[in-house]
């Protein structure tokens, strides 16, 4: 537990924001919803003891064309004996001995294909002492200096290599560490919408749910179904930017009555098979002097605590729900538990 900090961190906490409301030095944020009782109403969803994988092959969407700062995942051979540690013979000298190993190391983006956020992904400007000073702090007011980051060096050293910033606080091993199991709820706006480029509002929303028969209750984790990770996969590993930029819905951030849908509906987290969630526009500008280019992201990981699932692969759960009548299901998403990461890839799984 962190102690040290825990009156002094902030004076007053952002509109909207449930810090401290789990504790003052909670790292879960909503997941803390995600009791023994929501686990029991998962496995109450489990009638055919189907599973789906909702996690895209983790080299999708294939290259860096969709987004250059994101690299695929490298698969090398761990060295034995100065020698490649495939298919090796574990005793060579010995003709008696039969055994052959294989030994992999990855470099992997975490962000680059299926996901989960951790609440170190996104914080904010925020004055979190009330004297007018702004500064960078994530969930439940850990200031990125030095809470969260310590001191991040931007530079790089004399070799070329950027400093290691893993995250003291917040980081996406706490989230690993709840199984992350419950039940799931999918929204399919593809199949009320198809794949238009349309950003979503709440209203859209409540007539889908409403068509639909869906119900969320607090601690139900929401996942929305666009049919954009379908295209990358069906686009084999080439991806079209053009026409993925133009394709499927993502949420509308900007509309407050969906935000107001977010924070009082009790959602434990969010996951969409879209690359962002939300609508990602940094040309929207607003007449006001200060505010989030991700409004949701900002309301989710910042304010509450909720966190978010990228770029899933929910079409063929998605049609199996729809063939049958249902939305729920048991979700089993827990990310790697990799200490001090900010996001993770994930290997979902919904059991129907």
């Amino acid at each position: 537990m962190f102690t040290w900090r825990t009156v002094m961190r902030y004076k007053t906490r952002p509109e909207g924001a449930n810090w401290g409301d789990f504790g003052a030095d909670d790292q879960l944020g909503r997941l803390n919803l995600l009791t023994p009782e929501k686990v029991l109403q998962g496995v109450a969803e489990v009638r055919e003891g189907r599973s789906f994988c909702l996690s895209l092959p983790l080299d999708l969407p294939g290259g860096s064309k969709w987004n250059p700062r994101r690299q695929p995942p490298v698969l090398k051979p761990v060295k034995r004996n100065e020698q490649s540690n495939i298919d090796y013979h574990l005793c060579q000298d010995d003709p008696h001995w039969t055994d052959v190993l294989c030994d992999h190391t990855v470099t992997l983006c975490t962000q680059y294909s299926t996901q989960w956020d951790s609440l170190a992904q996104v914080g904010s400007l925020y004055d979190l002492q009330g004297d007018g000073q702004l500064q960078s702090c994530y969930y439940n007011g850990f200031a990125a200096t030095p809470d969260v980051f310590g001191e991040v060096v931007r530079e790089p050293d004399a070799e070329g290599q950027l400093p290691a910033t893993p995250a003291k606080v917040l980081g996406v091993e706490h989230m690993a560490a709840t199984g992350v199991q419950g039940r799931g709820v999918l929204i399919d706006l593809e199949a009320h919408f198809g794949r238009q480029r349309r950003r979503v509002g709440f209203e859209d929303i409540l007539k889908v749910m409403e068509l639909d028969g869906v119900e969320v209750e607090p601690g139900d984790i929401v996942l929305f179904h666009t049919g954009f990770a379908q295209m990358l996969v069906d686009m084999g590993g080439d991806p079209d930017v053009h026409l993925l930029e133009r394709s499927c819905m993502e949420l509308d951030g900007r509309d407050p009555k969906l935000l107001e849908w977010v924070s009082s509906s009790g959602i434990a987290a969010i996951a969409a098979d879209n690359h962002a969630v939300e609508a990602y526009d940094p040309t929207d500008k607003l007449d006001l002097p200060a505010y989030p280019i991700l409004p949701l992201h900002n309301l989710c990981l910042f304010k509450l605590g909720i966190h978010l699932g990228e770029l899933w692969h929910l079409t063929p759960l998605a049609q199996w729900l729809r063939a049958n009548g249902r939305s729920r299901f048991l979700l089993t998403a827990p990310p790697l538990r990799l200490t001090g990461a900010v996001a993770s890839p994930v290997t979902p799984v919904a059991t129907v």
